[in-house]
């Protein structure tokens, strides 16, 4: 039957809007897309929620039209500002001797619980990155094994309540619902990494306008997950700045005769800032020293987060560079050389059916990551942002919960809307006990009454 999807990237200088038909084998084509200046962001935060919107709308807006489609529920990137991570673990017995789905959701659910969150931050993700049964570790899918002990080792990602709120507030004021929200460098990761690269260990930086988001995978699970708050739009102001040039020239030389390879003596005119009718010459060493400072500071400060992580020795893959940033001559050869992290390679989004030109470059893997992790392309178990338990094998993800409801005969609510209140609900069990023993001392008096 498949689906139709709408994923919004909200990036620091640009909206991306992609609606996607989704089959029921998790095929995917691109129908429709549209982009848009960022307005009312700052480092992919809203700054302001009205601008925002207008910005959300635009995209959404033009992709509809070219779908010839209207999509009423989005989901939507998160940018890695603002989040805090750290890691948890639950342990559960097993009383059937067989681990089924119910255990792994119990034994996530306990994880997430036993985590110290605090009370202003929500959870994004939680990703288990470690199953063990019994005393076996690092089990990939303990789904169907025989056990009397699971426990699990959880990856939680966090964000400020506020920084969430607002960010579907802004979505919702373009007329589009929030159906599920994913980090901006987690998705990024899932359009461009091989199940190898997962496997032995990899760093993906995606390198933006105004921002650079990094996570390391290990085990086919995210580890670690940082954030910088510096992208290209800064070599553009340093450009600006050290050339005396308006910003827009300043952009123009950067695509033009941006390189990090050996600079030129060639002369370029620019105009003076705030007098565009007079002109000066600069050399193109100079463009190229101002660019490879900035950016090498820029690489520099991501080797040392990579260091902090402690999970530099598990880079089997090495490096994965993305985002817009990447595309600039030279890079890959600047970080082989910065990051003693085994090799870099530099990625585009995976191919799909009716990608357009347009989103074949590597400033869009985190919209195209979206529309994949639509059809299932995620981790094999997680806890998304609506506190679902979801399984890459599990079609509908809600699939569960709605089992468990009808067995109880309690009418079924859609998994994002079931509150705590829902879910204790489903104890009719405990109900039924006890109107059992009140019908048994009811007995008890009745024959008692007429013995005596």
């Amino acid at each position: 039957m498949g689906k139709t999807v709408l994923a919004i990237d909200i990036g620091s200088t640009k909206i991306c809007a992609i609606i996607a038909r989704i089959e029921d084998n998790h095929s995917i084509a691109i129908i429709g897309a549209g982009t848009s200046k960022a307005q009312g962001l700052k480092r992919g935060n809203i700054t302001n929620i009205e601008l925002a919107s207008k910005s959300i709308k635009s995209a959404v807006d033009d992709a509809k039209r070219v779908a010839a489609t209207d999509v009423k529920n989005a989901i939507v990137s998160i940018s890695g500002n603002y989040t805090k991570s750290l890691n948890s673990n639950g342990i559960v017995n097993i009383q059937n001797k067989e681990i089924s789905f119910k255990e792994i959701e119990r034994v996530m659910q306990t994880s997430l619980y036993n985590a110290n969150i605090p009370n202003e931050y929500e959870v994004l993700h939680a990703l288990p990155y470690n199953f063990k049964v019994d005393d076996q570790d690092f089990i990939e899918d303990p789904l169907g094994m025989n056990a009397a002990r699971l426990e699990v080792e959880t990856h939680i990602i966090t964000t400020q309540k506020s920084n969430l709120n607002n960010l579907k507030k802004a979505v919702r004021g373009a007329g589009v619902e929030v159906q599920n929200v994913i980090l901006s460098g987690y998705a990024s990761s899932i359009s461009i990494l091989n199940e190898d690269e997962k496997e032995l260990g990899v760093c993906v930086i995606d390198l933006g306008g105004n921002t650079s988001n990094m996570t390391i995978h290990s085990g086919s699970s995210i580890r670690h997950n940082n954030f910088l708050g510096v992208g290209s739009n800064h070599v553009t102001n340093d450009l600006s700045m050290a050339l005396h040039t308006p910003l827009s020239v300043a952009e123009n030389i950067k695509i033009n005769y941006g390189s990090l390879l050996t600079p030129s003596n060639d002369l370029i005119e620019l105009p003076m800032i705030g007098d565009e009718n007079t002109t000066h010459e600069v050399s193109l060493e100079v463009v190229h020293n101002v660019i490879y400072a900035r950016v090498e500071e820029t690489l520099m400060i991501l080797e040392q987060f990579i260091q902090d992580s402690g999970l530099k020795d598990k880079l089997g893959a090495g490096i994965v560079l993305t985002g817009g940033l990447s595309k600039m001559k030279g890079i890959r050869e600047l970080a082989a050389a910065t990051f003693n992290s085994g090799p870099v390679r530099l990625a585009k989004p995976r191919e799909m059916e009716g990608l357009f030109k347009d989103l074949r470059g590597p400033e869009f893997s985190a919209a195209i990551g979206l529309v994949m992790y639509s059809a299932s392309n995620f981790t094999p178990y997680e806890i998304d942002v609506n506190k679902s338990v979801r399984h890459s094998n599990e079609t509908p993800p809600e699939a569960s919960s709605v089992d468990f409801k009808a067995q109880t005969g309690i009418p079924v609510a859609p998994a994002e809307e079931l509150s705590i209140k829902d879910q204790l609900v489903t104890l009719p069990s405990k109900k039924g006990k006890k109107s059992d023993e009140a019908n048994t001392i009811n007995k008890f008096w009745n024959w008692a009454t007429q013995l005596f």
